[in-house]
């Protein structure tokens, strides 16, 4: 059933940025822990720099088990071309551990058998996860309806007036999150928020978005987007 409690002008908004970017995944991984490893080497990096780490790690360690054993020095090294190489491996070195010791060896299959609270709860809980990565990997790898909520979903979503920050700074809250989760139809989860990444990076940027050439301007308020003003120039010479 539409409307109600779900934000205004979502089902539109869904399907206006579904028949613009075709739901695209972003090169996601269908593998839990391999979801959370490409995260982590997303970190600060740009798309082509992670991509190459990630499969540089994937050649090196083919095998998580092998990625457990492994010193974070060598894992270090892997990682040195998208930056942050040592933060990186100490946090892929904790969070093997905090698996394998939860699961017996370094895989996230038993999350399959969990419900999303329990689910959510444990990713949440590893060192350095929060919630916005723990409901990628649920949404991207489990197929869970959760609904990530990363700079350009928070972005966009101000913009269209669906939420508003409580924090001074204006950053997303898990208590944010929450509330944006709960305004979005399970079934439109998925495909709005990798429609909302596509957008965020193409039309709707930080900066100055280009609202005369977007899909959803028609549903958007443009909250906090300021007004194009042109000065006025004159050409040397001319009166």
């Amino acid at each position: 059933m539409r409307g109600g409690i779900f934000a205004p002008g979502v089902y539109g908004v869904a399907e206006a940025l579904s028949a613009e970017y075709g739901d695209w995944n972003h090169f996601n991984k269908s593998n839990p822990l391999d979801e959370l490893l490409f995260i982590i080497c997303s970190v600060k990096t740009g798309e082509r720099g992670y991509r190459g780490t990630y499969a540089a790690l994937k050649r090196e360690f083919p095998t998580f088990q092998s990625l457990h054993r492994a010193r974070a020095h060598s894992i270090a090294t892997i990682l040195a071309p998208g930056g942050l190489s040592a933060q990186k491996a100490a946090a892929i070195k904790s969070i093997l551990a905090a698996i394998a010791c939860r699961f017996g060896s370094p895989s996230l299959a038993p999350l399959k058998q969990m419900g999303d609270p329990e689910c959510e709860r444990f990713l949440d809980g590893l060192p350095g996860v929060g919630k916005k990565v723990a409901r990628c990997v649920m949404m991207y790898s489990l197929g869970r309806q959760v609904f990530p909520v990363d700079t350009h979903c928070w972005r966009i979503c101000q913009r269209l007036g669906w939420v508003r920050p409580t924090r001074k700074d204006r950053t997303c809250s898990p208590r944010d999150m929450d509330r944006l989760q709960g305004k979005i139809p399970p079934e439109l989860r998925h495909g709005l928020h990798v429609n909302l990444v596509s957008h965020g990076r193409r039309t709707c940027v930080a900066g100055a978005p280009g609202c005369s050439g977007c899909a959803i301007s028609k549903y958007c308020r443009k909250v906090g987007v300021a007004p194009v003003t042109r000065a006025k120039t004159r050409k040397r010479g001319q009166k």
